[in-house]
């Protein structure tokens, strides 16, 4: 089976946003990292490549202290960071998200997430604004919360990771990349441990 064919012609792409805030129409979207997913040869779905981007804030973006306390972000305009504006990090990380979606002959991406409306609404809000071009679907999701408490019994990341068997550091908890990364690893080991019921 391909990757086509198990998500109805969707290609699942695995997506973390760290921001200033709640509302992503107002405050900053920091950082994005994106996991693209694929198919083995036995038809289990594994991580295939993973991207990431820090963002600067959009002019007039709104920035809580205890959002950034939270991701540990003292200043979102470090030199350091090697951020990049909003329309250039979405454009570098749709690009291998629509070349994927050439290559599996998917119709469009569908966006998988721990809490996946908080991504999918900052990712769109980011693309509108940039006039960007957004492949993901624009209100279907896939969502590790809703998928782990039916797996697992468990709602909270880290403890779905420690249900699934899936190695977890608190400590590397809330860069995007990690967080992005397990939840991609925990996303596919659901899917390949219910593999039978859609067979």
């Amino acid at each position: 089976m391909t990757i086509k064919e198990r998500f109805r012609g969707f290609l699942p792409v695995v997506v973390d946003v760290e921001t200033a805030g709640f509302n992503p129409h107002t405050d900053a979207l920091l950082e994005v990292a994106v996991v693209i997913l694929e198919m083995d040869e036995y038809g289990r779905l594994q991580r295939k490549a993973t991207y990431d981007r820090n963002i600067l804030p959009f002019e007039g973006a709104n920035l809580e202290d205890s959002a950034l306390k939270f991701i540990g972000m003292e200043d979102p305009y470090h030199p350091f960071r090697n951020a990049v504006s909003e329309k250039q990090a979405l454009q570098e990380l749709f690009k291998p998200i629509n070349d994927e979606i050439k290559a599996t002959e998917c119709t469009r991406a569908i966006l998988v997430g721990h809490n996946a409306f908080f991504d999918l609404n900052f990712v769109l809000a980011a693309a509108e604004r940039s006039k960007t071009k957004c492949p993901f679907h624009q209100f279907s999701t896939f969502d590790t919360v809703s998928l782990a408490g039916l797996a697992y019994g468990q709602t909270v990341l880290a403890k779905a990771m420690e249900k699934a068997d899936i190695e977890w550091d608190n400590a590397m908890a809330h860069s995007a990349v990690y967080d992005t990364e397990k939840t991609a690893d925990l996303f596919c080991k659901i899917i390949n441990e219910t593999e039978m019921l859609v067979e």
